[in-house]
């Protein structure tokens, strides 16, 4: 299980206008700390945490923050209209377009995702794999 997803920027504010965008709608509550932003999914009292925590730092050695080659960190939605309506509120967030929206021919029927890039770089997938709409026609 992985525990929680670090991503590196240098500039907290542009973050924070990116991610603000779409995970809360994604039901991540946000707490906002001198060490950066920390993402999380509600917990009920007495539960266990809903895992991984998505966290956005500036870089611990102090040097300009990049983005790694062949990374991502994908975020499921609900449904593929919210894929549709998340994808545009990050690209008018300061989001940069890395696919729209839609289904692609080496996945799933079902695996409806858009691509986009935070102002530093860092790939984010949206997607929705909800077996109750409709799959790519083959």
């Amino acid at each position: 299980m992985i525990a929680y997803v670090t991503v590196g920027v240098d500039d907290m504010a542009r973050a924070k206008r990116f991610y603000t965008a779409f995970l809360p709608a994604l039901d991540f509550e946000l707490e906002e700390g001198p060490e950066g932003l920390s993402f999380a999914l509600p917990v009920d009292p007495g539960q266990s945490p809903v895992l991984p925590d998505f966290y956005v730092k500036p870089t611990f050695d102090g040097g300009p923050a990049s983005a790694g080659n062949g990374s991502m960190v994908a975020f499921e939605a609900q449904t593929q209209q919210q894929v549709r309506d998340l994808h545009a509120a990050a690209l008018a967030a300061g989001g940069s377009d890395e696919g729209p929206p839609g289904f692609r021919a080496n996945y799933g029927a079902n695996f409806y995702v858009g691509y986009l890039r935070d102002p530093q770089g860092n790939k984010i997938a949206l997607f929705s794999s909800n077996p109750n709409e409709p799959g790519r026609d083959d």
